[in-house]
């Protein structure tokens, strides 16, 4: 599965403790960030993680394409809804694909944790079906 982590500025913190917790099930997939948080998940996990640009700078709309060509499983995007974000537009387009593609997206820990759980167990298992679907069109 591809999954993206992304966090607002006073959110990496405690993405980088939530990747810690559950490296062992994120290491098993293809793992995408924004700049920042992906270095800083990178250095104090050793995960593989492919970085795009910080979200400001097209992050979150780099991220936005991949779900548009249902390239993207899931979403962990720890926002901070107590601090106005310059790229909002951006993060509001980006939680809208999620909703229109049915890509599952937690926006704070506690769905987080319910969708990793989930994905460990198989329930995000419905991806890969959509995938399928998705190259016996291209052929």
């Amino acid at each position: 599965m591809k999954i993206a982590l992304i966090a607002h500025d006073n959110k990496k913190t405690d993405l980088v403790q939530f990747s810690t917790a559950y490296s062992s099930i994120l290491e098993q997939h293809e793992l995408f960030a924004t700049g920042t948080t992906g270095l800083r998940i990178s250095e104090a996990t050793g995960l593989q993680i492919h970085r795009f640009q910080s979200g400001p700078l097209g992050g979150d709309q780099e991220i936005g394409a991949m779900i548009a060509k249902n390239q993207m499983d899931m979403v962990i995007f720890f926002r901070d809804p107590l601090t106005a974000q310059p790229h909002e537009p951006d993060v509001t387009a980006l939680i809208r694909l999620c909703d229109v593609y049915s890509v599952p997206l937690a926006t704070n820990m506690g769905t987080a944790e319910v969708l990793i759980h989930g994905l460990e167990k198989g329930f995000i298992s419905w991806r890969e079906i959509i995938h399928e679907r998705q190259e016996g069109n291209n052929l």
